[in-house]
Parts: structure tokens; sequence; C-alpha cells
């Protein structure tokens, strides 16, 4: 089982003067101490989970290329890029833009968007539900086709291309792995078995099931299960001084039993870097160690 780092919350004691320094310090430490991934919110006003909306947040993409910039081995991604934010055309350019100038380290991670606030307040597209997920897939066909050999033109429903060039393209082939994240069990688990390298679920009770919904999708679509990388998000908590590491050690080897084999979280006090320093010593290690 792997590990990653998710990074919601840019409110450190610096503020935002030393966002750039912290940010830095984060993403060297997430390397040193052998995390597989380090991701960021696509949110533009903070999300109520996290804290009020007017606390720091970063545009996902810009923090990407300066971490791509920081690091040489993690993948990198936004957890999860909302679809109607940005064109097809430009997302497809923008991740293939991190693939190259990471040398090979950029997923794309996208999701339907929810956060109806920040979209009305910056004046972004957010239409309803339904329309939000028949974008979602063209967009994952559109960047399907600027990652293929083919420059094409594409006709949709929502979106039109002229010509899907894409140079250069990206480096990871056959293209930077696709996560798609979400547990709907109708639209978003039928997309990830057509379309995508990874799922995002969460440590629920319903995790089993929500598993079982995407086998019988695959089973569907005629895709191998065994092929999409099953990840949960959760919370990745040593402790101050690593009281909370059996606990959270034995709930990683229970999701590896269920198939997960990429847990990926917030880390809380990430800035101090020390819980970070103490999942790498201890926790790291031990979950590598767990079979999926």
């Amino acid at each position: 089982m792997k590990l990653g780092v998710h990074v919601a919350d840019f409110t450190f004691e610096a503020g935002p003067e030393g966002l750039a320094d912290d940010l830095t310090r984060i993403a060297t430490s997430v390397e040193d101490f052998g995390f597989a991934r380090l991701s960021v919110m696509d949110h533009l006003f903070q999300i109520r989970v996290v804290g009020d909306a007017e606390r720091e947040m970063l545009e996902a993409y810009t923090v990407l290329g300066y971490l791509a910039a920081r690091t040489t081995r993690v993948d990198l991604l936004a957890w999860v890029t909302a679809v109607t934010y940005r064109a097809p055309g430009l997302l497809a350019k923008a991740v293939t833009t991190l693939d190259v100038l990471s040398q090979g380290r950029a997923m794309l991670g996208i999701g339907a968007a929810w956060n109806d606030e920040e979209a009305t307040g910056l004046g972004l597209e957010f239409p309803p539900t339904a329309e939000r997920f028949e974008r979602l897939e063209e967009t994952l066909r559109i960047c399907l086709a600027m990652w293929s050999d083919s420059d094409a033109p594409f006709e949709g429903k929502h979106y039109r291309l002229g010509r899907t060039l894409n140079s250069p393209q990206a480096l990871r082939r056959p293209h930077p792995p696709i996560l798609i994240g979400g547990g709907g069990e109708k639209k978003t688990l039928r997309l990830v078995a057509q379309y995508a390298q990874a799922c995002n679920l969460f440590n629920t009770p319903e995790l089993e099931h929500k598993l079982d919904v995407l086998r019988r999708h695959c089973d569907d679509v005629g895709r191998d299960y065994d092929e999409i990388e099953k990840t949960v998000m959760m919370q990745l908590d040593p402790g101050a001084d690593g009281e909370k590491i059996d606990a959270l050690l034995a709930d990683l080897e229970r999701l590896a039993g269920f198939g997960v084999e990429e847990v990926h979280g917030i880390v809380p006090a990430v800035a101090t870097i020390r819980p970070l320093e103490l999942l790498g010593e201890r926790v790291v290690p031990a979950a590598a160690g767990f079979a999926s």
C-alpha cells in the first residue's frame, strides 16, 4: 500500500509571505519521507469542512507547477479537478504541461464539481448535476483524444474542438493516469470503469459495497476490475507524539484487505513537518508491506 499527502489548507502561521517556503518544506518532506503522491484541492474558496471561505486558497494548477519544480519523485495531481472550471482542451494542456515539466509525474484527478458557492462567486460555469456529468464524460473523451496519436476534431453535445493537437505530448505513456473522484453508483463509478486508471472512495462502512458496484460496472463494460487502482481518502493523523499510529496502521491494514492500494489524506499540522516525519518513520514502511 502506498500513502499520499493532500494539502487542503494554505493558512499557515507564516502567512501568505511565507507560503512559498512552507509549501517547499512540505513538498520536499513528503518526498524525503517516502510518500508516493502529493495533491492539492481544486477549489477557489476554502471549503466549509476545512474552514471559513475566507481562508487562504490557491489555484491548483499554478501550485502544482510550483511543486513540480520543488520535487523529483512524487506524483502530482489536483484531488480533484472541478470539470466545469476549465475548458477541456485547456485542462488537457495544463496536465500535459505539468507532466512534461515534472518529467512524467502528473496525474489527472477529476470530478463533476460540487461547490456552487465559489463557482457563483467567481462567475464560473456551474450547470445542473446531470449536465455536469455529461460534461465530465466529454472532458474525459477529449483528454484521451488529445493524448492520442490523432489530432482529429471532436464534436460533442457541450464541447467542440476543431483540432485536438497537443504538442508536446505527455511523457507518461500511454497518458497521465486518470483518477475519478466520488462514489456515485450510477454515474461516477461507471465512468471509472469506462475511462479511469484509479477511483477515489472514502473510509466509510459503504466502502466494500462501493467496490462491488465498481466491479459490476467493470463487468458491464468489459473492463478488468484489477486494472483500476483503488484509492481511499482519509485523515492521516499520527498524533502529536505518534500515539495514534497503531490505530492508523490497523485501519490501513483493514483497507488493504478490501483491495485498497493507496490511501491519501490530509495530515494535521502538516506545515510543522513533525507529523510527516512520524508517518514516514513508522507508517509509510509498514503500509508498504500490506498486501491488497
